[in-house]
């Protein structure tokens, strides 16, 4: 039949194959049923077709003739394919494909159809298109059909079903309610942002037993988790072996010393392995575990140049903790391997310089020596693009085996007393582009286990099929829609860049050895004690959660926490810029009686329960939190939620007072009595404190009260007062003596303030107080209250030391009131200070401008809508005022020294017409030149490709510098003394690519004649290395004006006899551990792992 050829209804294959493409799954059984319907305009509202079978499964069709109730009526036919009798039980599920057609009765070639396919489970059990067709248009001929779909007003609605085999049992699957564990036996990790690509490796080495176990081995008992890389990791190990839930690696990350923003942040799975490693190779050493790492990642590898005409070689074995394997323009692994073994012949004008036998032809190459049990092959999926200037992601196709042979690749002298074949363990996915995307990891566990598919917090069975064919990269095959399209269509628009970019193989004959299963006695005992007793102690909480709802915390204010109060009412509770009142909390049942719970509360504060009432705390509708009644103490059936909702309604928790009685009984509490409370605001001590609570009568004058506070302080009985009631922030009012407390409309609860009232002298001096940011009277001490506001000062450069503080401060003081009270904590002149605000996520943001008129809640005020603000500051302290910083130019230089090393950083202010040969005096008054170098400094930037420097001629002015990093060093002498026939080159750290350089780059004299293997000896001098410095290090030429992959260098070559250009350098390949990467422009940040 012609592609364009329109088939029959009733041509069952044909239609099939033209209407339901092809999604790549196994049939394990094909039916059709057809419906014959007619009177459709008498049709009732709903109807199901009789049953057929398909797969083992019952089906019926699912009509709506005019519609259903989720279109509008009259307008669409609604048709679905529905599973017969979805309640047999809750655990079947049948995956099917399948075509819907209406057709005209008498004209097979006259229908219309739409295709879907779906997971049938019991909550979806029907699956369809609710607008099928136009109802108008079925009764009509339309385009190209000549006789409608529904004539002499009858129709064939017919099903085509395919049931598909779902051997993974997720096929399809929406993963609601999925339970990993229960399924796989496995659990996942959780990702913190973008930390996929550790969450693919990290159980890629826990499920490399043995590794797990020399992990289980390093000591730990006295470590603490955030600090501990070994503990971290074996708790996340552990909790693997353990949890039902996914795991979370925060704490892993924290032993690393990363910050929240790391973990947004994508790095080369290769590197991290690496850095990781290197860092568990030293808690291993002097344990049980010691050479685990080398026992299991590392084999050898040879370097070799031999004369193809003298009997001439010359070789350097090195080791190999994984391979790195070209993709672009290999079809499969086995080609790569040859390609890495492939011999270049060195012949014409590119002949060999073999020592004694002047220029031969040779062959260069590299070969095996020796292969590790596991062994880690990474995929070079990124590479330079010449005609793009860029690095880009190599999608071809590239076909791996579940078993290799490598014993063509070894040396011919390698010991094959075993054999070499290897099994595919893991493979770690790489989905998106070289910008970012998604990593995963497909693992098969151990001999027995199935393939599994490791994706962040999920684990899933996959197919073979999905663990090569999916992850060789390339096309999709025959244009099939791919294997995983789910009813999210936006995952397959990257569907044919996901492809593999890391192999891990297993050599066969030791798989039983390294994936042996785990035993109780292999997990440390001092570890399952610890997160034993912590999961125990997480189940406590997690009860107290989930049954939350049955309790609600009631918090007591007591006379002592009221004395240590300063501030409005008699706790803080809910102020903005105020952290809440430390009270004792209860948490009650709320059903418990109340007098249960009062007397809870007198034995905790070892009281008389006659001798205490409580009284409930409301928000009053002046916005003050106040006692207002006392509980009533003779209801049996009284329970705290009953307290709670008839005298708070409005919270969700309680606020007591307890009200300590002294003589119960007593006249004090009668109903003509009122409580009320004293606080005592003293300008000397610029403090407001409470002092006590105190009965007096409605009726009593206000002025009477000043006898009693005399006494009660134990002052003189003539000591004037001044009385004020805090009525509410903002509104602080003074008293009248002849007044009643009933006329002065005082309630039980309210706050009287009392302060000594002022001599005619203070009177004088209160203008003194004012200026000093002082308060002569308790109404501008409570509206500095009002206005405070908690800042944390911190130094705004770490390395230059500095404390960090807090200081309570009111929101409308100025910059310079700020600045004054900042230089008296650090006892630093103010003049001399400068802050800068924060970000919301505390990083220093914009430099504060001097300014009269600007207020802290102008500067803490945030920019961004409905944020919260930032109470953080920083500050620099500086050798000059900040009004000379106007005509001077802050620079930072890092020092790197004699030896290439980041050795200190050093910031200078200096007039801006100064210039940078005026700096070369400044750096050496601060940093320690060499006694016998040249005691001459170099000041340079770094290109933009953090290749080579670029040095300042020194005439050019501080004040047009562009805001970049600046570096100095101390120029060699050998370098200054270097003749004419000497070259002098550029020298720089990359790791594996040469776009993601690190370090700082730096000059390097190269002299005539002189082989590598003495040219290192210099640069191990030059960069100030101990012996062995540089074995970790490769050496390759890299040439940047026509693009060429690093060539690299072997100890027999001369590099002096290249023809240097002067973008040329030489790089040194070895990974980064200092973590400053980011400083060079165009540099990737490096992974560091500090713990």
């Amino acid at each position: 039949m012609e592609v364009d050829e329109v088939p029959s209804v009733y041509d069952h294959e044909a239609f099939a194959g033209k209407n339901m493409p092809d999604l790549g799954h196994e049939i394990e059984d094909f039916q059709v049923f057809t419906w014959r319907l007619t009177k459709w305009k008498t049709l009732e509202k709903k109807l199901t077709s009789q049953e057929f079978e398909c797969g083992g499964h019952r089906w019926r069709i699912l009509l709506f003739p005019t519609g259903n109730s989720n279109a509008p009526p009259n307008e669409s036919v609604s048709i679905y394919l529905d599973y017969a009798d979805p309640k047999t039980s809750t655990d079947w599920h049948a995956c099917a494909q399948f075509a819907l057609v209406m057709s005209n009765v008498q004209d097979p070639y006259t229908y219309v159809v739409s295709h879907a396919h779906h997971r049938f489970v019991a909550e979806e059990c029907d699956w369809g298109f609710t607008r099928f067709h136009d109802l108008r248009k079925l009764y009509n001929a339309q385009e190209v059909q000549k006789r409608p779909i529904i004539e002499n007003d009858e129709a064939e609605v017919t099903v085509f079903v395919r049931v598909l085999k779902d051997p993974t049992g997720v096929l399809w699957h929406n993963f609601q309610n999925y339970d990993s564990k229960k399924e796989t036996g496995y659990v996942g990790l959780k990702n913190q942002g973008a930390t996929c690509y550790m969450n693919s490796l990290l159980q890629s080495l826990f499920l490399t037993n043995y590794f797990r176990r020399a992990v289980y081995q390093i000591p730990t008992e006295d470590d603490t988790p955030t600090e501990s890389v070994s503990l971290a990791l074996q708790r996340v190990f552990y909790h693997l072996q353990t949890s039902d839930q996914p795991v979370g690696t925060n704490e892993l990350t924290k032993s690393f010393g990363w910050k929240s923003l790391d973990s947004f942040m994508q790095h080369d799975v290769q590197e991290f392995n690496r850095v990781l490693q290197d860092k568990l190779e030293i808690k291993m050493k002097g344990t049980a575990a010691e050479g685990a790492i080398n026992k299991l990642f590392v084999g050898k590898m040879k370097s070799y140049i031999k004369c193809v005409n003298v009997n001439y070689e010359s070789a350097r074995s090195e080791d190999f903790y994984d391979i790195q394997l070209n993709v672009k323009g290999m079809k499969n692994l086995q080609e790569s391997f040859r390609d890495y073994i492939a011999v270049e012949t060195l012949e014409g004008e590119n002949k060999y310089q073999a020592e004694g036998y002047g220029l031969q032809d040779a062959k260069k190459g590299v070969i095996f020596q020796s292969f590790p049990p596991v062994l880690h092959l990474q995929l070079k999926r990124f590479e330079y693009d010449m005609q793009r200037d860029a690095m880009v992601k190599i999608n071809d196709r590239h076909e791996f085996p579940f078993e290799i042979d490598l014993a063509e690749f070894l040396d011919e002298a390698a010991d094959r007393s075993e054999s070499h074949v290897y099994r595919l363990h893991g493979v770690l996915v790489h989905s998106g582009d070289l910008h970012g995307g998604h990593y995963f990891a497909l693992i098969k566990p151990d001999r027995e286990t199935r393939w599994l598919k490791y994706d962040d917090d999920r684990v899933t069975p996959v197919t073979d099929k999905e663990v090569l064919e999916e992850n060789y990269g390339g096309e999709v095959l025959n244009n099939l829609l791919p294997q995983a399209q789910q009813r999210n269509q936006a995952r397959n628009a990257v569907k044919r860049f996901t492809n593999a970019y890391m192999l891990v193989y297993i050599r066969e004959s030791r798989i039983n050895d390294i994936l042996a299963p785990f035993k109780e006695e292999d997990t440390p005992s001092h570890l399952k004690r610890r997160l034993d007793e912590e999961r125990r102690q997480q189940d406590i909480k997690k009860r107290e959660r989930d049954e939350q709802h049955l309790f609600l915390t009631a918090k007591i204010i007591t006379d002592e926490t009221f004395q240590t109060h300063q501030g409005f009412d008699l706790a803080s509770f809910e102020e903005k810029n105020w952290p809440p009142t430390e009270l004792p909390a209860f948490r009650v049942l709320k059903t418990e009686p109340y007098a249960q719970f009062k007397r809870r509360v007198a034995e905790y504060f070892k009281q008389d329960e006659n001798a205490i009432r409580l009284w409930v705390l409301v928000n009053r509708q002046n916005k003050t939190v106040r006692p207002d009644t006392h509980i009533p103490e003779n209801e049996s059936t009284l329970t705290v939620e009953l307290v709670r909702n008839n005298m708070a309604a409005r919270q969700n928790d309680l606020r007591l007072y307890l009200d300590v009685i002294d003589f119960p009984g007593e006249a004090a509490l009668d109903n003509n009595s009122i409580m009320i409370f004293l606080k005592h605001f003293s300008v000397t001590d610029q403090t407001l404190k409470g002092v006590s609570k105190i009965y007096v009568q409605r009726n009593s004058k206000v002025g009477e009260l000043v006898g009693t506070i005399n006494a009660m302080m134990g002052w003189q009985a003539t000591t004037p007062l001044r009385l004020y009631e805090e009525i509410k922030p903002g509104m602080i009012e003074l008293m009248k003596s002849k007044m009643t407390f009933a006329q002065s409309e005082i309630q039980d609860g309210d706050i009287i303030c009392f302060q000594v009232d002022l001599s005619d002298k203070e009177y004088l001096r209160a203008h003194d107080y004012e200026a000093q940011g002082m308060y002569s009277s308790p109404i501008g001490y409570y509206d500095f209250l009002q206005n405070r506001v908690m800042i944390f000062f911190k130094p705004k450069f770490e390395e230059q030391g500095g404390e960090e503080f807090e200081l309570v401060l009111s929101k409308k003081m100025n910059y310079e009131m700020m600045s004054q009270k900042v230089a008296e904590h650090l006892k630093h002149d103010s003049i001399k200070l400068r802050f800068t605000t924060s970000t919301a996520t505390g990083t220093p943001k914009s430099i504060l401008k001097r300014s009269l008129n600007q207020t802290i809640s102008d500067i803490i005020q945030p920019t961004a809508y409905n944020a919260a603000p930032s109470t953080i500051i920083f500050y620099e302290k500086l050798e000059l005022s900040i009004v000379e910083l106007e005509t001077k130019r802050s620079l930072k230089i890092i020092w790197t020294g004699l030896h290439n090393k980041e050795e200190s950083t050093h910031s200078f202010l200096l007039p801006k017409t100064n210039m940078v040969h005026d700096l070369h005096d400044q750096i050496a008054a601060q940093v320690k030149l060499s006694p016998d170098g040249s005691r001459k400094i170099r000041v340079f930037e770094v290109d933009k490709d953090g290749r080579r420097q670029r040095e300042f001629t020194g005439t050019e002015m501080l004040g047009n510098l562009h805001d970049v990093d600046m570096y100095a060093e101390e120029i060699p002498v050998e370098e200054l003394s270097a003749s004419d026939s000497d070259k002098i080159i550029d020298v720089f750290h990359f790791t594996k690519e040469p776009s993601r350089t690190h370090g700082v780059p730096f000059r390097f004299v190269v002299l005539p004649d002189e082989k590598f293997v003495d040219t290192k000896k210099r640069l191990q001098a030059r960069m100030g290395l101990p012996d062995g410095g540089l074995a970790k290090f490769r050496f390759a030429l890299v040439q940047m004006a026509h693009y060429k992959q690093p060539t690299y260098i072997n100890d027999e070559d001369t590099i002096f006899e290249h023809k240097w250009t002067s973008t040329d350098a030489l790089g040194l390949d070895h990974i980064d551990k200092t973590g400053r990467a980011g400083r060079i422009p165009g540099a990737e940040r490096a992974i560091v792992i500090k713990g």
